[in-house]
């Protein structure tokens, strides 16, 4: 990696005494900036500490001079020292007299892109975020030397403040062949940005500090011309773009929608929820957390999708040592803490859940059981189609277990189950009252399985297509009712044992009921129990109401017997008959 500052032609406009000073300073080569306010202590800024290099403050003829030294200052109150890279940035007061200077120091640092260099060969457009002074000017002027002459690509530099390619009407050698157009006015880069691809026909285009939303729509412009973007943007990580009105579209910008009802409670979602808006001007993002450590998001469409909904993505992260080696870790995603989310559209909760010692939690799939002779004729995927189908016509609650068993990836309990088209009160019934080892989660990709109704599975190919694509087993049971979800729910449990305590269950009939319920469900299960199952004869009930008596045929078909409805209103009652 080889450094080329010319910091002798920055000491030259200092005051003489502070030139002494620095010229013999042990961290010369380590300077940032110098800063000269009027009435204060000259200070010298190195990347970890700051120090006064004088005990005499800087007077008013002292800034004068200095100022005299150096180039003009342009609209944004920046000027530069010719054929190098040093920046002055003037603070003036209400009068527009210049009472404070910041010189900084500019290096070409050649090499400093090794991190990177992968990506800058793809052609994709590239967005580097990061604090002021971690280097990402100095990166972007190498990244377009390295394009026009390493990639020999018609590279223009779009440089507003002349902080890429240094003051001058010559260009600094440190940006090899690439191209430097000057903007006289800030305000006007985004019209330099357009006239740069209509006029010189570039096949890279390099802009510093996008930061309003006029550059913004020039680069989206620029993009959906073919030509490759490397740029910089105000802000740490892609979290701040999407925060950022102004800079949204950068990344592909965020706009609200409102769904219909059945897709709301499908989703299990509120009606307006936020997606992206558009692909991302830039398809690469590069967070430059410190010099030598970077955070790359090789699909910005990706990461903006995750972190919508509510998730942190897992990006690479990029570090080189002295030598130059580059070493390349992912970043674990840290688990969701239980928030709102979004993402195409669709916002839920996500309960916080336990760690996973699955391939959810490592990425990567164990088998499965071997198949079958009879399976063996197809793919595993296959088989799930072909089982899903045979359920609809012959099954009231079609059984996965044939094509995964319970937990063949290790998933932890309690089981996250998502439900669909199952009455959410009565499966949380069922789990309170049974004490079962499952979370209902409104989120498929949290989900170890799904527990819905036949004729809802049956309608709706979508649910098949997305349990399909996440590897996730779907349980169906024919009615929403009590019996129906218990024995779902325990099947999902590898829970179908004679000794389980089926007792237990015939709490939930007497679960938070009135005292006509528990009178009529009592009755049942005496009937049930006391004659019908020791005698082998039927029963008829009392007269009840219509939901007493539908909560009286859930009993009885909990016990595996079959029961009738006659008579006429009000004198309807239950007829119960041995198996």
């Amino acid at each position: 990696m080889t450094i080329t500052d010319d910091l002798q032609k920055l000491l030259d406009i200092l005051p003489q005494d502070l030139q002494q000073i620095l010229e013999t300073h042990p961290q010369r080569d380590s300077l940032v900036e110098v800063v000269l306010d009027l009435g204060r202590r000259p200070e010298a800024r190195f990347p970890h500490l700051a120090e006064y290099l004088s005990e005499t403050p800087i007077t008013q003829e002292q800034i004068d001079e200095c100022i005299q030294r150096v180039g003009t200052f342009g609209g944004d109150n920046r000027a530069g020292i010719e054929q190098t890279l040093h920046r002055i940035s003037a603070i003036r007061n209400r009068t527009g007299k210049i009472i404070g200077i910041t010189c900084r120091v500019g290096r070409a640092v050649f090499g400093t892109i090794g991190m990177i260099r992968d990506l800058v060969e793809t052609g994709k457009s590239i967005l580097m975020l990061g604090r002021p002074g971690v280097g990402k000017t100095t990166a972007l002027r190498e990244i377009a030397r390295v394009l026009a002459d390493d990639l020999q690509k018609r590279v223009v530099i779009i440089d507003t403040s002349n902080e890429i390619a240094g003051d001058g009407d010559v260009a600094h050698p440190a940006i090899g062949r690439a191209r430097r157009m000057q903007v006289a006015h800030p305000e006007l880069q985004h019209q330099v940005m357009i006239e740069a691809v209509e006029n010189h026909m570039p096949e890279v285009i390099v802009i510093d500090e996008i930061g309003t939303e006029l550059e913004a729509m020039a680069a989206r412009t620029i993009a959906e011309r073919g030509v490759q973007l490397v740029g910089t943007a105000h802000g740490n990580q892609i979290e701040n773009l999407i925060k950022n009105p102004t800079l949204s579209d950068l990344v592909g910008g965020i706009q609200a929608v409102t769904l219909g009802d059945d897709e709301a409670r499908r989703r299990g979602s509120q009606k307006t929820v936020l997606e992206r808006k558009a692909p991302p001007t830039f398809e690469i993002a590069v967070e430059m957390l410190e010099r030598q450590r970077w955070v790359v998001h090789e699909s910005v469409a990706d990461t903006v999708d995750t972190l919508l909904r509510g998730r942190q993505p897992n990006p690479q992260v990029r570090t080189v040592d002295d030598d130059g080696n580059v070493t390349t870790t992912v970043r674990p995603s840290p688990p969701t803490n239980g928030r709102i989310h979004a993402l195409s559209g669709e916002e839920s909760f996500v309960p916080p859940r336990q760690s996973n010692n699955g391939w959810r939690a490592s990425g990567q799939m164990l088998p499965l059981p071997s198949l079958s002779l009879e399976r063996e004729r197809g793919s595993v995927q296959g088989e799930f189609d072909r089982l899903l189908d045979e359920s609809l016509d012959h099954s009231d609650g079609f059984d996965f277990s044939a094509v995964r068993q319970a937990g063949p990836n290790g998933e932890d309990l309690p089981l996250h189950v998502y439900p669909y088209g199952v009455s959410r009160s009565q499966l949380e019934q069922v789990i309170d009252v049974l004490n079962l080892q499952v979370e209902l989660t409104k989120d498929m990709d949290t989900a170890d399985a799904v527990l819905a109704l036949r004729s809802h599975v049956k309608n709706h190919a979508k649910l098949r297509q997305m349990a399909k694509a996440r590897h996730v087993p779907i349980h169906m049971i024919k009615s929403s009712t009590i019996p129906q979800i218990s024995r779902g729910l325990r099947r999902l449990l590898n829970l179908e044992d004679p000794d389980f305590p089926e007792d237990s269950e015939l709490q939930l009939f007497l679960h938070n009921g009135s005292d006509d319920e528990m009178d009529a469900l009592e009755e049942a299960r005496l009937a049930v129990e006391q004659i019908v199952i020791p005698k082998g004869q039927p029963v008829e009930l009392l007269p009840r109401s219509a939901s007493v008596r539908k909560m009286q045929h859930e009993l009885v078909e909990h016990y595996r017997l079959k029961s009738h409805s006659f008579g006429d209103e009000p004198n309807r009652r239950l007829r119960i008959y041995p198996a």
